[in-house]
């Protein structure tokens, strides 16, 4: 799964024909950043449990979803949680709340939602561009 995301951050940062659904064109010379000690690494979410606020399973990080170089959202995998087989769901990046815990050297993550809200969500599929 890791290196799907990788495969997609690649295709998206060398894709040399423009479509709607494209990164926006490269502005030229590369521009090298520092990343801060405070940064998230995509790797270290694919996978990721989250928890409600209360402690419940929720499900499970599966990708990351990028439009036009910003980060929209985050494709969490409850299938197993709820008993369905796979079944995705589609979450804003802001209801997740992630965070790195010195003591424990681990990330958590939570948000806040129960498993109806999880039922009723619409699902999302890897169909089309997207099939694995």
């Amino acid at each position: 799964m890791r290196l799907s995301a990788i495969i997609l951050l690649v295709t998206l940062g060398c894709s040399g024909v423009a479509h709607a659904q494209s990164t926006p064109p490269a502005s030229g010379a590369p521009k090298f950043i520092t990343i801060n000690n405070n940064a998230l690494l995509s790797s270290r979410l694919i996978g990721l449990n989250v928890q409600s606020a209360s402690g419940k399973e929720m499900g499970k990080i599966e990708d990351v979803v990028f439009e036009g170089g910003q980060i929209i959202g985050v494709v969490l995998s409850v299938g197993e949680l709820l008993g369905s087989g796979q079944r995705y769901v589609a979450v804003d990046p802001s209801a997740i709340s992630i965070r790195y815990t010195e003591g424990e050297n681990k990330w958590q993550a939570t948000m806040n939602a129960d498993l109806e809200q999880l039922k009723s969500a619409p699902e999302f599929r890897y169909e089309g561009k997207w099939k694995r």
